[in-house]
């Protein structure tokens, strides 16, 4: 069967060019650490590495570094940023971040998505200093924060910043250099990279706190050998982002929905180009899931991260969508989407309609 892959928010294939990368990395014995010959080689690659995330963020290299991905990211984060603050996070963040710290107290978003500038307001005018963490942009739904309205709030507050934005690139162009958050988290394998590396961009002048020590790599701030191959098809997938790309994505999505006639979860918001989170009324996503898998079209509902289990999406119910929130399902176009991907999504999923309406 020849299956058409649409859950690229949970992971993207993986680009060409990052595989020849990590094949030709992995010819390298030496350690970045070493001082030899071959050690040096292996550092230079890490550098290059360094610097293809910097470029993305608009960063120094000198302030990334590489983690597994961005869960440890995230933890890493605000294990440096929450000391003697209290966290705020937007209810529909990823559970990497809710989960990262003992007690958060949960933004309200609007009901098409983006956080709620006035409830930020507020919860920052009447607290002790606290860290916000927002997402760049929703996995689920698509929806972008307004990131540069948050960041000016911050400010204003003495708030620090932490943004998760594994989502954003290759997908959507923000300008990083203006929103300045403190933190950036991000992973190779939303962006067409391997899968098992990511990394913290942190504001210059942060003194990061490890999770762990070791031998000194990355400047003390993440101890371990680094995934020398991992980092190398990293740094090439960076290279491989296209705006062009996103264009044609955005054009297959609106065929999509167009043709889905059912409801979309933050259509009135900006969104991803690639993401459609589809209502389908009376039908468990679940029920959705199995259906499109068995006609060769792999979707999801809620979080790839929710591992193995399908429920009723907690961030459709920080929206407001009650019991709609457990009939959506999430499909996310990847870097390699065929042009044919609305006709045969759409094929499936009205055979799907009918039997609900049997």
């Amino acid at each position: 069967m020849n299956r058409l892959y649409l859950d690229a928010n949970a992971s993207e294939p993986l680009r060409p060019a990052a595989r020849a990368a990590m094949l030709a990395a992995m010819d390298h014995a030496g350690n970045p650490s070493s001082v030899h010959a071959e050690g040096r080689a292996a550092r230079q690659i890490l550098e290059r590495g360094r610097a293809a995330v910097a470029r993305l963020f608009q960063a120094r290299a000198q302030d990334v570094v590489f983690t597994s991905g961005a869960t440890e990211a995230n933890a890493l984060a605000l294990r440096t940023l929450s000391p003697g603050r209290r966290v705020l996070a937007g209810a529909t963040e990823h559970p990497a971040v809710l989960q990262a710290v003992p007690a958060i107290e949960l933004l309200p978003v609007q009901p098409d998505g983006p956080f709620d500038p006035a409830a930020l307001e507020a919860a920052l005018r009447n607290g002790p200093p606290a860290l916000v963490c927002l997402m760049a942009a929703n996995n689920e739904t698509g929806v972008l924060h307004p990131l540069s309205q948050a960041a000016e709030i911050c400010r204003r507050h003495g708030a620090l910043l932490h943004v998760d934005a594994v989502q954003v690139p290759g997908r959507a162009v923000l300008d990083w250099a203006a929103i300045a958050p403190d933190s950036i988290a991000v992973s190779a394998h939303k962006l067409g990279g391997p899968k098992g590396v990511g990394a913290l961009v942190v504001r210059a002048g942060l003194d990061v706190v490890p999770l762990w020590r070791g031998g000194g790599q990355e400047r003390g701030r993440r101890g371990g050998t680094e995934a020398l191959p991992a980092i190398a098809g990293f740094a090439a997938a960076i290279e491989e982002l296209r705006p062009a790309g996103a264009e044609r994505l955005q054009g297959l999505r609106e065929a999509i929905e167009r043709g889905a006639r059912t409801p979309v979860a933050g259509a009135s918001a900006p969104r991803l180009p690639n993401t459609s989170c589809l209502i389908l009324p009376g039908l468990p996503a679940e029920t959705q899931v199995i259906a499109l898998d068995l006609a060769g079209i792999a979707v999801s509902a809620g979080a790839a991260c929710s591992s193995g289990k399908v429920a009723a999406s907690t961030t459709l119910r920080a929206m407001g969508f009650g019991e709609h929130a457990g009939c959506a399902i999430r499909m996310s176009l990847p870097w390699n989407a065929p042009d044919d991907a609305p006709e045969r999504f759409l094929s499936a999923y009205h055979a799907l309609r009918a039997r609900r309406d049997r």
